[in-house]
């Protein structure tokens, strides 16, 4: 028995011993990075300083030398222009990585041997690459490089990364994540399997923030995986509340700019679902280093495309869905329909047979070409779209009438000459004159009757889109759901027209997505490249077809569609998930093993009762710490009640608009808004008889917003 401890007496010590050699280790590695590191930011700020000292010089040179010629010096500040573009940017780039990485130059080690490889090799892993000036092997390896896939989704042992040669099979020796604060190493986990629990308990115990945060340091395997598919698929997400959908997308975004730059920088489109969201999330990119990607709400977006100002605001459209009317309710449900798209595919076919009032075509009373001769054109254009088939076609009509036009100017022309040329010289000077404004008039009325001919054929010209869907709906105002079937129209009648060139587009709430939405989206970018997600249980919009965003394989049946399913949750304890489990059917969430407070339920009889709970909870909530607290009703009228009845005691904001930016701290907000955020704690509002004691989506998606702590106040009426 004494050997036996004394074993493990040795054992533990040799382990302490090397524990603290490791760390050691570490903090001399961590030391000699960041010194490497300040030493690369001063070389770039030297080269920016170079640079900007070039070109105030050869600024100065060429306003000497061309003080006189604006020409030139307009030609200079053009190029200049392009110059600073080009190389500040390039600069200013890789100095604000450097800058982030001073402080924190990387987050993971990886130790590994390459297949038929005994050299020992370790890379450490950071939010940006970085290789020395004159160096050829990196210091720090950026998380979206191939090989950073070892350190998210390999195991201890044999594994494999695909690299651009192929895929590289490997033995996983060591994975390591390390905690850095402002360049102090903090501590450091071995991890045999995926990201380190410790470490992504830590980051989960935190509070929430006004913005939506990278994950870098903590993506799972089952995340990392979506990360990493390739660019040329549709790449659709289900995930459960808080499995982290919107951030998966988002980080997919800075993976395929950074292996495929060339051919997206620019041209990436990000489609979100109202203004508070597209706040939200605003920062994500930029934190990693991305610029430049377009990020719009759809509406937004199809609204410049269709030129059309006013559409009914989300909000009202919300409005009139959460408060249960029937009529409006039946008229989305009819939009969002394949039966919907087949009524739009029958009057296109009408309009493609008989939206112009064919006539024949008189120059004068000369036919330049009858109705029939004119339909036969538009037979031959068939595979045209209609309106473009008429640009076609009046551009044909218009050289035929020129070239009557030419021939009978010709004709006035050969008859002068010949009378010219048959008079006497006397003659001319008698009539010469008068025979010669004979022809200009002859001439100009010819004009003139090209001019009167060619107006008469303004039927050709293209409809307005927005009347021709006016005349099928008979909608008196447009909402969210006409602008689908007008960019359909649009398509279908005058043909793809998007200027702006876009090569991967990423859909965020996508279950609330028509089919008729993710057709027009595919014909007005023509993209084969999409990152599509959403949460099939947080439909919020009523349908009675097969959810879309489950159908997307016939939708796009020409294009390759990977589905993925996400059941994990990582956002809330694992107290506030087993309650929203509750309002589920099936697809139950699985919650990450985070406890927390018991959900609290409790009931009200009174404005003054209600006034003192919710004071008292966001009181106790800022002793504990939490820095983003939502009051979270079913509509706007009841958070305007909310608000009024509490904002003496409480600082509180109202978002009852999608153009007010969320900014943290405590908020009354409409469950349609709250969709897509989250709070360190929740407090749900329940009326009698409101749309939350009947839907349980809603329930679902209101309880899935609270990180830490959840409440629901049932307010009950007396009498």
């Amino acid at each position: 028995m004494n050997n036996e401890y004394k074993a493990e007496k040795e054992e533990a010590m040799l382990s302490s011993i090397k524990q603290e050699a490791d760390r050691q280790e570490e903090k001399d590695n961590l030391e000699k990075y960041v010194d490497i590191i300040k030493a690369e930011i001063l070389k770039y700020i030297g080269k920016r300083k170079e640079l900007s000292e070039y070109i105030l010089e050869y600024r100065k040179n060429v306003m000497d030398e061309y003080r006189d010629d604006e020409d030139k010096i307009t030609e200079y500040f053009d190029h200049e222009r392009f110059v600073k573009e080009e190389a500040f940017k390039n600069i200013d780039r890789r100095l604000k990585e450097l800058l982030i990485l001073k402080y924190n130059p990387y987050f993971g080690r990886v130790d590994f041997k390459e297949e038929d490889s005994d050299n020992e090799e370790k890379i450490y892993i950071g939010r940006f690459g970085v290789t020395p000036e004159g160096s050829y092997e990196p210091l720090v390896v950026d998380w979206r490089a191939p090989i950073s896939a070892l350190f998210y989704n390999s195991e201890l042992g044999k594994s494999k990364y695909n690299a651009p040669m192929g895929q590289i099979n490997t033995d996983v020796l060591l994975k390591r994540q390390f905690v850095i604060k402002r360049g102090v190493l903090e501590g450091f986990f071995d991890s045999a399997l995926d990201v380190k629990d410790a470490i992504l308990q830590m980051v989960l115990t935190r509070n929430s923030s006004e913005k939506l945060k990278d994950i870098v340091m903590t993506i799972q395997r089952e995340q990392d995986e979506i990360i990493r598919q390739p660019l040329h698929n549709i790449t659709v997400v289900n995930g459960v509340a808080g499995s982290g959908k919107t951030t998966i997308a988002l980080h997919r975004v800075a993976y395929l700019l950074y292996n495929y730059r060339d051919t997206l920088q620019d041209k990436v489109l990000i489609l979100g679902p109202n203004g508070i969201f597209m706040e939200y999330i605003s920062t994500v990119l930029p934190s990693l280093g991305e610029v430049g990607v377009k990020q719009r709400t759809f509406n937004e977006y199809a609204m410049s495309l269709l030129k059309i100002d006013t559409i009914m605001p989300f909000r009202d459209y919300m409005e009139k869905i959460v408060s249960g009317d029937k009529e409006f309710i039946n008229d989305v449900i009819f939009k969002q329909s394949k039966e919907f798209i087949h009524m739009l595919d029958r009057k296109i076919e009408d309009i493609d047979n008989d939206y112009f009032d064919i006539e024949d075509v008189y120059l004068k009373d000369r036919l330049i070409i009858d109705k029939d001769g004119i339909r036969e054109l538009f037979e031959s254009y068939k595979d045209m779209p209609l309106f473009r088939r008429s640009k076609k076609v009046r551009r044909i009509l218009f050289r035929k009438i020129s070239d009557v036009r030419d021939e009978i100017v010709w004709n006035i022309q050969r008859k002068y000459k010949e009378k010219v040329a048959s008079m006497s010289k006397h003659e001319l000077e008698l009539y010469g004159n008068e025979m010669d404004l004979e022809r200009r008039n002859a001439i100009r009325e010819t004009i003139r009757a090209v001019l009167n001919c060619k107006e008469t054929l303004k039927w050709l010209s293209e409809g307005d889109i927005t009347e021709i869907y006016e005349n099928i709906c008979n909608s008196p105002y447009f909402t969210q759901d006409d602008l689908s079937p007008m960019l359909y129209l649009m398509i279908k009648l005058n043909g793809r027209n998007n200027k702006e060139l876009i090569k991967h587009v990423v859909i965020d709430e996508a279950q609330d997505y028509s089919l008729l939405q993710f057709i027009v989206i595919k014909m007005i970018t023509d993209c084969k490249s999409m990152t599509i997600v959403g949460d099939a249980n947080q439909r919020m919009i009523p349908y009675t077809d097969e959810l879309p965003m489950q159908e997307l394989e016939k939708i796009y049946s020409d294009l390759k569609v990977n589905n993925f399913y996400l059941d994990k949750s990582y956002r809330s304890t694992q107290e506030i998930m087993e309650y929203a489990n509750t309002y589920l059917e099936e697809n139950k969430i699985i919650p990450l093993v985070r406890h927390g407070s018991e959900v609290n339920e409790i009931n009200c009889d009174s404005d003054e009762k209600l006034t003192d709970i919710i004071n008292c909870k966001i009181n106790a909530f800022k002793e504990e710490g939490y820095e983003t607290v939502a009051i979270i009703t079913e509509n706007i009228a009841a958070a305007r009640n909310i608000h009024g009845l509490i904002n003496e005691k409480v600082k509180v904001s109202l978002l009852d608009n999608e153009d007010i930016i969320f900014s943290g701290g405590n908020v009354v907000i409409p469950v349609y808004y709250a969709k897509g955020l989250e709070f360190d704690a929740v407090i749900i509002i329940k009326e009698d008889n409101d749309i939350f004691s009947e839907d349980s989506r809603l329930n679902y998606i209101t309880c899935t917003r609270a990180l830490h702590q959840l409440h629901i106040i049932k307010r009950t009426r007396k009498g």
